[in-house]
């Protein structure tokens, strides 16, 4: 680092390349700065330097994982991960799950204000409207086993329901279809809108109910988006059902916490897959699949079976040892950007004393609070920043309301469709125009080698250089010979 002159700009950063000399200045905006701004300092190769370092083509930024790289700029969601602050839009997320509702709150996230009373009563009835899906989907539905993961359905079905409306496909309408932000465009985004979040809980329900061998349920008129999702799952032909008043509302404020999180692993995929221009129901099927990871949608699936895991209140103390000795994994606690609390956590413990007065206490529960007790006051919890997250009570309202463990990731998913279609549609609409994202990466593979004979070849050695090699010893060779003869690969 070099200082920066007299003449610099002080909302300025001068680097200086020790390699060469040179020094370049970058503007500093919004507290960050461009990395193709390194791209101007290059160096010649050293003596025995690999070409592929590429040193004369200027330096590259290296963030695995993406720990300090801004991809664009955003007006949704903003994070004080220090603080413990969740904003939608500015809006505190502790006065909306109070004061707001899950479509109110959708509104806000897509569109940038709280609607007044008649843009509500017009957003919440077309997004209701379009819940209903084509006939076909049945057959569909149908054709998954009865033991497929419901988020393998759920994935599989977003991109399905692509397949029904070509005039949102910017592949068959023309690559400006989103961008061109005037009347015409955005009508057919605002109808795409109103279909995969409407349909996003006639999906999940669907998905549910082939695993339990039931038929499927129409979105009934007259009540809310978690009343009638929960109504699409647990409707068995009662006259005049209607769900649990305060488990829709339970429901309702879990599905406001989780519509959006930033540029979290699901987001930032949606986001990448539009970038060329794909169809949105596409993106979301892709975002769909990122949240399907473990690290991600699973989270608070993972708390339930570490709970069942430990067993009794009693058996914590082992439990908290093993952990620190890194026997056991801890889940629920701590998260990738919250360094303190996790304000969403708060709410959600609210709302499970809510819930828990209706379906009694869950008897995992003595288990968790004891869990969270011992852990808050352990220096090791406390010294790391590992305060309980909003996947630790999350997981014990869903088991409570009677959901399977492998449907939370659903639960997940359905709700944040909301902030995958806001980050969308800000993309689609950003001055510029979209750029195909295109990361680059530091090649440490072989250099130039020469093309050696099949006969002259020395077999590679080792797990991570060979192909297992699977037994078909239940498959007969006739049989195999049939099956691939003649396939094309």
């Amino acid at each position: 680092m070099g200082r920066p002159t007299p003449s610099s700009s002080q909302n300025s950063l001068t680097v200086h390349d020790n390699r060469t000399g040179k020094s370049i200045e970058i503007v500093i905006e919004d507290n960050s700065i461009p990395a193709t701004s390194f791209k101007a300092l290059s160096a010649a190769l050293e003596k025995g330097e690999r070409e592929e370092n590429e040193t004369g083509k200027g330096l590259r930024v290296s963030d695995k994982g993406f720990l300090n790289t801004a991809v664009m700029r955003s007006e949704i969601t903003y994070i004080d991960g220090d603080a413990g602050v969740l904003r939608y839009r500015g809006y505190p997320i502790e006065e909306l799950a109070l004061h707001s509702s899950h479509l109110e709150t959708a509104y806000l996230l897509i569109y940038g204000s709280l609607p007044s009373s008649s843009q509500l009563k017009v957003w919440e009835s077309e997004v209701m409207h379009h819940s209903v899906v084509h006939a076909d989907a049945e057959q569909f539905f149908r054709s998954f086993r009865y033991d497929a993961h419901p988020m393998a359905i759920l994935t599989s079905a977003f991109a399905y329901l692509g397949s029904y409306y070509s005039e949102a496909n910017p592949s068959l309408q023309g690559q400006t279809l989103f961008t061109k932000g005037n009347p015409e465009s955005l009508a057919v985004m605002d109808r795409q809108i109103y279909r995969l979040i409407g349909k996003a809980t006639t999906l999940a329900a669907m998905a549910y109910r082939v695993r339990q061998g039931r038929s499927f349920v129409t979105p009934p008129t007259g009540l809310s988006y978690t009343g009638s999702f929960l109504y699409q799952m647990d409707h068995l032909g009662e006259e005049n059902y209607k769900p649990n008043p305060i488990l829709e509302k339970a429901l309702d404020v879990l599905f406001l916490l989780h519509a959006d999180h930033e540029l979290n692993a699901s987001a930032t995929t949606v986001l990448q897959t539009a970038s060329s221009l794909v169809d949105p129901y596409s993106a979301i099927a892709a975002g769909c699949a990122s949240l399907y990871g473990p690290l991600h949608g699973g989270a608070n699936e993972a708390v339930i079976r570490m709970l069942i895991s430990i067993g009794s209140p009693a058996n914590v103390p082992a439990f908290i040892e093993a952990v620190k000795k890194r026997e056991k994994i801890l889940s629920g606690f701590g998260h990738r950007v919250y360094k303190t609390s996790d304000p969403r956590s708060f709410i959600v413990r609210k709302t499970a004393d809510e819930v828990f007065k209706i379906t009694g206490k869950d008897e995992l529960l003595e288990t968790a609070m004891a869990l969270h007790e011992a852990a808050m006051k352990d220096e090791y919890f406390i010294k790391r920043k590992l305060a309980p997250n909003v996947d630790f009570w999350s997981g014990l309202i869903y088991r409570a309301m009677g959901f399977p463990l492998d449907f939370f990731p659903v639960l997940f998913a359905v709700p944040r469709v909301v902030g995958w279609l806001a980050h969308w549609r800000q993309m689609m609409l950003q001055p510029g125009g979209v750029k195909i994202w295109r990361p680059r990466q530091i090649y440490v593979g072989a250099s130039k080698r020469e093309y050696v004979p099949v006969e002259r070849r020395i077999p590679e050695e080792g797990s991570r250089k060979t192909p297992s090699q699977i037994s078909h010893s239940g498959i007969s060779k006739r049989t195999m010979l049939a099956t691939f003869k003649g396939a094309k690969l």
